[in-house]
């Protein structure tokens, strides 16, 4: 594939993951709206979230195994017309259920653009491009954050349908794009799919999403001992023996366990994981920017402006980087770039310049810790017949990490009170967890072992070498 096709297939990916990143953050200023238009109340308009996520959680591994399988075009334009269908089901939704419905949908496909998006450019960039790329990339999700409010308020003006309706012209023209750029034909070694597997590490998840959605942060150890928490967690963690037990046995395991016997790919699930925990732990900015400064809830959501920007400029940096110096400098100076932000918010809450700084800081952090980063490594260390499925791994300890981190911030902040004193707590909790990062990233392989590694990759075995023909 030449340069121009590529930078052309790197364009329509970005307008895919853009607009399935847009979706979270142009429901926002909708919520309201939307409450009142179908008459519902506060707790059950957050299943807008809720229900998305978790389709989400379960789409990323089936659709990043199944393009794995069946080739990445197909599976690509599958999410996309499941997007766009679940997409329109919203728009003209007769009643609430049949919004969740198509939240249901969007987020099953959405749970597949990402991690496919990502196997692409491994597939189909060469090694010294591919941080680049993925850079490009993680940007989308600071563009989404910095430009998905400001578009749901203009969309809202016309109808709170507009907001979904605005994707089916989006997806049409991803589709019509895409089709003669995106790799084709799967592996011709193929093997039957491991629904066994998938039905359990699904079962796994949706207990564990609703669990950790169902805690209340400001009464955390009276919700965790409630119905709706514990025994949903305690059913997740169950369930994990009979995973291993299936996964060590299925042909072609739809979570490859074999992944995590590599050090690398261990601690970047474990280093995803604690980049959700950061993510997620930005939401609360504007809360504690109403405690310390006396800014009205609408003023305090603006401040997220440094955090944004910073990612969306930061995260092609951090891509070019990687091309330059290899994933660990990357992460270990952005786990520092983070923890010094956090702290800073932890120990100096209240000064305003502080304050700004330490939103760009965090912002700058997360671009070299979400996106590019994480997943270049995966590119570079599993199989390629698993290079999507491992993408998948990133996606769900991400995810898991943001749901533990919306409970675990709330659960410090009221314990200690709330206000300036809780929220600062909490980021100095969230501190530690971003030093333990820092601890983490010292272990992963210098660029002389990751070049050593890219080497070998060159020189594939036989299974990968017909994977390789095939995605030609």
């Amino acid at each position: 594939m030449d340069n121009q096709k590529r930078n052309r297939l790197l364009a329509v990916l970005f307008v895919g993951v853009l607009m399935a990143a847009l979706d979270i953050a142009i429901v926002g200023p909708a919520l309201p709206t939307i409450r009142d238009y179908f008459g519902v109340d506060d707790r059950a308009v957050t299943w807008l979230f809720t229900i998305y996520v978790f389709f989400n959680l379960i789409g990323t591994p089936l659709m990043a195994k199944l393009s794995d399988s069946w080739g990445r075009r197909s599976v690509y334009l599958a999410d996309i017309i499941l997007f766009a269908v679940g997409s329109f089901m919203v728009a003209a939704a007769p009643s609430f259920t049949v919004v969740l419905i198509g939240r249901s949908i969007q987020g099953l496909g959405s749970g597949g653009i990402f991690p496919v998006a990502s196997a692409v450019i491994g597939d189909t960039f060469p090694r010294e491009k591919r941080g680049s790329a993925l850079g490009l990339i993680g940007a989308v999700f600071g563009v989404a954050f910095m430009i998905g409010p400001i578009l749901g308020g203009v969309l809202l003006l016309a109808h709170w349908r507009w907001l979904f309706a605005i994707n089916l012209p989006i997806a049409l023209v991803v589709l019509v794009l895409a089709s003669p750029l995106l790799p084709g034909q799967p592996a011709s070694n193929r093997r039957p799919f491991d629904w066994a597997g998938m039905l359990i590490l699904a079962l796994m998840l949706s207990f564990l999403t609703y669990g950790l959605t169902q805690i209340d942060s400001t009464r955390f150890w009276a919700s965790m001992a409630g119905l709706r928490v514990w025994p949903s967690l305690a059913l997740a963690l169950l369930l994990l023996p009979p995973l291993i037990f299936l996964e060590r046995r299925a042909a072609d395991p739809v979570l490859d366990l074999r992944l995590f016997a590599s050090r690398q790919l261990s601690l970047a699930s474990l280093l995803s994981f604690g980049a959700g925990l950061g993510e997620s732990s930005i939401v609360f900015i504007p809360a504690l920017a109403v405690a310390a400064f006396a800014v009205t809830d609408s003023t305090a959501s603006f401040l997220l402006m440094p955090v944004v920007l910073a990612w969306a400029v930061g995260a092609p940096i951090s891509g070019r980087m990687l091309d330059k110096l290899g994933s660990k400098a990357v992460i270990v100076s952005g786990a520092g770039l983070l923890t010094i932000g956090i702290l800073l918010l932890s120990f100096f809450p209240q000064s305003w310049p502080i304050f700004f700084a330490a939103g760009v800081l965090i912002g700058l952090g997360m671009s070299a810790l979400l996106g590019a980063p994480i997943r270049y490594i995966m590119l570079n260390e599993a199989p390629i017949e698993e290079r999507a499925a491992a993408q998948a791994v990133i996606t769900m300890f991400t995810g898991v990490g943001q749901l533990t981190s919306a409970a675990l911030v709330g659960a410090v902040a009221a314990s200690f009170g709330g206000g300036v004193v809780g929220y600062s707590s909490a980021y100095g909790v969230i501190g530690l967890v971003a030093i333990i990062m820092i601890l983490l990233a010292l272990g992963l392989k210098s660029r002389a072992a990751e070049l050593a590694t890219l080497a070998q990759q060159e020189t594939p075995s036989e299974n990968s070498r017909i994977a390789i023909e095939s995605l030609q």
